[in-house]
């Protein structure tokens, strides 16, 4: 289309920013624009010619435009919208190319040109109008807001290719940036292109748009026929006099509300929780998490318990010691933490006291102390492992938020037991690990065993205060160090040490023998023991703490028999030491693992693992060098700290010792401590490593029937350790008969056994001097360079004359127990 003359050479430009006028079309618009409503007011009269631009609204400067198409426009019918808004009409004329400004303030004047647009030639433009036809005649259908009198307007204008580009991109709601786009482009032929591909996208658009309408459609229609046909059915039920299951469902959980006694707080909450599930459908995931949580809240005993509070403190003396051999103690203290809370059971006020915590090695009987003690109060016993335990929520119970959501092993534990006052034994406190990004179990355990909280824990599943008050806590551990400070603060600590070889034997006769003659079938007549063969598994088989590595061997001697006994071979076993090297081999141990030898720098020290007491050999060893101190044998931070501290004393004592300062300072110290793959920690074997660098560095052997533990200060104080009775122990088994203990350790005594006590000699110092008045022997002579060097064993005897002879015993000296077989 070719503008019609005469065309002015420059023209005011009036700048769009929210629409378009394309030619031979009219648009009605506000202005409010500066530039345009100082361009309209500067030309007062009734119609007049502007040139029409699509502008940035950040940036509507004249340089933005130029050499764009624009439209030539005519602007009539002026009023005044307001203070600063004209409202006009524009009538499309034509396209122009605009040009430079002549004028920028106070509205832009542009230089225009005349344009010329390229018609298509043949068919092409036909096949683009049937295109752009089809997809108006789609969207009339899919799209309720599309003009309707579209299609038949392009339909007259067939014939003009332009004019049917510009209607259809004008009146078919496209954006502005696409309409400006069909307004610059010259060739009719890439218009309609245009157009037509807009107007496709659009269709695309509609159909999934329809789509999704109709499948709600659908969806709404299916509930909605849902719906009138369960109110048919309600109402036909009704009519016949049956009740609604989903309302039936409802109505028994408020029944079983009001029959369950419930705390007021606790019924009000489940009666809410009811009525919600009542308004819902039984089609709905929340009708069947709000159908579990109330299953939950009827399930636990708010007020149901064992029965008598009165606890039988004679019956639970009889079942410790029925069930028990030795654990003295342990029993005594058991037996005064129940008196207590038999005195105090009926006051509302500090009747509960700490926590019970049994801290020993494995296979202690921890466990089954727990369980007498719920036997004999009768109560229900239940276990709750919490080992690896790294989730809070495994402790306060999951938010019903999350799928699958549970409460917490507390709370399970009492549905399992269905009384609100048993006895739950917190399994391996221990080794429940620390906080992390699921939160901290400990810090929730803390609340579940702390008496002035546990009246009111809160499970996060129940959102409801749960009385955990009348449950009587008991705690296990194999370290009590492993167990956080405010943890432990709450808890009456009652260590098991260990069992005596004596005592496994007694054990054995009283409890495990009948046990396991009964599991594994067979009979006394088939498999016959004797004290010496019992002694002998416990010393040279299963040198343990516990008794599971002793169980274990018995165990393997009844399955061999019970073997040949199902091989039809009769009669009876006598089990002795070649029967069982013949079925557990040769023995693990020695007769004697201690070496009773003075040596020099070699020291037998004491130390405490979570299995109980375990000799320590350390050794130190002096060669020719710079003064350098080695250490190996996989220390921690403190056992490191007391070899330096040891090296320090002994070096600060050199001249008391007979040591040349000279060779201190030419001489390298290798401090050993064997049995490298076990990690050592631990300030108590700082007196004898002390001992074993003054013993090499004056050349002194050291004694070495007598283990020696305790804490050395710079000054040469020992201080008082920990695990004296395991330690103690750990000495006995292993053959040694003295023991050197610091003085403030003398009270620890009362807690090794009787029979122990009886054949061990203890040894009590305050100061490091001490140590090496009494372990620290004098230096072997030395022969003259003419004279036959003495036979080491000669000089060995020597040496051992200096000193009172000390008993050597080949196992522990075991009275024969009453009843003995």
């Amino acid at each position: 289309m070719t503008t019609p003359e005469p065309l002015p050479k420059a023209l005011p430009l009036l700048a769009l920013r929210s629409t378009v006028v394309f030619p031979r079309g009219t648009l009605a618009v506000q202005m409010g624009a500066a530039d345009n409503v100082a361009l309209l007011r500067d030309h007062p009269e009734q119609e007049f010619q502007v040139v029409v631009a699509v502008a940035a609204a950040d940036d509507p400067s004249a340089e933005k435009v130029t050499g764009r198409i624009g439209v030539l426009a005519r602007v009539r019918n002026r009023t005044e919208a307001g203070r600063d808004t004209v409202q006009v009409t524009l009538d499309g004329i034509a396209r122009v190319r605009l040009g430079v400004a002549v004028q920028r303030e106070p509205y832009p004047v542009l230089e225009v040109a005349a344009v010329d647009e390229r018609l298509p030639v043949g068919d092409a433009a036909r096949r683009l109008m049937e295109r752009v036809l089809a997809a108006a005649d789609t969207l009339l259908e899919l799209n309720e807001s599309f003009p309707a009198e579209l299609p038949g307007l392009l339909g007259r204008l067939a014939r003009d290719p332009s004019a049917f580009a510009d209607l259809a991109a004008s009146r078919a709601g496209f954006k502005i940036a696409d309409r400006d786009e069909a307004i610059q482009r010259l060739d009719v032929s890439a218009r309609l292109e245009h157009v037509a591909s807009r107007l496709e996208k659009e269709v695309a658009r509609a159909q999934v748009l329809d789509d999704v309408k109709r499948q709600t459609d659908v969806k709404v229609e299916q509930h909605h026929r849902e719906f009138y046909l369960r109110q048919q059915l309600q109402a036909i039920r009704t009519e016949l006099g049956e009740r609604d299951p989903h309302e039936s469902d409802a109505q028994d959980l408020l029944r079983q509300i009001e029959a369950a006694a419930l705390p007021e707080q606790v019924a009000s909450e489940a009666r809410r929780e009811t009525e919600r599930l009542r308004a819902l459908s039984p089609a709905s995931s929340e009708y069947q998490v709000l159908h579990n949580y109330i299953e939950w809240v009827l399930a636990l005993p708010w007020s149901k318990r064992s029965g008598d509070d009165d606890i039988a403190l004679n019956k639970v003396e009889q079942a410790l010691d029925d069930r028990h051999y030795g654990l003295e103690e342990a029993k005594e203290r058991i037996l005064e933490y129940l008196s207590v809370r038999k005195l105090l059971a009926h006051k509302a006020a500090n009747s509960h006291g700490p926590i019970l915590c049994f801290v020993g090695p494995p296979g202690t009987g921890k466990t089954s102390l727990g369980e007498a003690i719920a036997a004999s109060i009768g109560r229900a016993f239940y276990r709750i492992s919490v080992g690896g335990v790294r989730d809070e929520a495994e402790i306060r119970g999951h938010r019903r938020t999350y799928v699958g959501s549970l409460p917490g092993l507390i709370v399970q534990a009492l549905r399992r037991v269905n009384v609100s006052d048993p006895v739950l034994m917190i399994d391996e406190i221990d080794k429940m690990t620390a906080g992390g990004p699921s939160g901290d179990p400990l810090a929730a355990m803390l609340e579940v065993l702390d008496p002035q909280q546990n009246g009111s824990f809160v499970d996060h599943y129940l959102n409801l205060p749960v009385d955990l008050s009348s449950v009587l806590f008991i705690c296990t551990a194999n370290n009590l160090l492993d167990i956080p400070a405010p943890l432990r603060d709450r808890m009456e600590v009652i260590r098991i040490a260990g069992y005596t070889v004596d005592e496994k034997v007694e054990i054995a006769w009283r409890y495990l023998l009948p046990r396991l003659f009964e599991e594994h079938g067979i009979t006394t007549y088939d498999l016959q023991f004797t004290d010496e063969s019992l002694g002998l598994i416990a010393s040279r088989y299963s040198r343990e703490s516990g008794l599971r590595g002793f169980e274990r061997s018995l165990a393997s001697v009844m399955r061999r028999r019970a073997r040949r006994k199902a091989q039809d071979e009769h009669g009876a076993w006598i089990v002795d030491s070649a029967r069982l090297e013949e079925v557990l081999g040769a023995p693990r141990y020695a007769a004697e693992e201690a070496e009773i030898e003075p040596e020099i720098g070699t020291v037998t020290g004491l130390a405490w693992t979570a299995g109980g007491g375990e000799l320590m050999t350390i050794e130190a060893l002096r060669m020719p060098g710079s003064g350098r101190l080695t250490v190996t044998g996989q220390l921690g931070d403190v056992m490191r700290e007391s070899v330096d501290a040891a090296c320090s004393y002994v070096r600060s004592r050199a001249r008391a010792l007979r040591i040349d300062d000279a060779s201190m300072v030419s001489t390298d110290l290798h401090i050993h401590f064997p049995a490298g793959s076990v990690q050592k920690d631990g300030p108590s074997a700082g007196a004898a490593v002390t001992l074993a660098i003054a013993s090499v560095m004056s050349g002194r052997p050291v004694r070495r029937d007598v283990a020696g533990t305790g804490e050395v200060t710079l000054r040469g104080k020992v201080l008082e350790i920990g695990g004296v009775k395991e330690k103690v122990l750990a000495a006995y088994r292993s053959g040694l008969r003295e023991v050197m203990l610091p003085a403030s350790n003398e009270k620890d005594l009362r807690e090794v056994p009787a029979a122990v006590r009886e054949h061990m000699r203890f040894s009590f110092v305050r100061t490091m001097d001490e140590v090496l008045d009494q372990l620290l022997l004098e230096a072997p002579m030395v022969a003259l360079a003419d004279e036959a060097p003495a036979e080491p064993t000669k000089a060995r005897a020597a040496v051992l004359s200096d000193r009172p002879a000390q008993p050597r015993r080949r196992g522990p000296d075991r009275p024969t127990p009453e009843g003995s077989r």
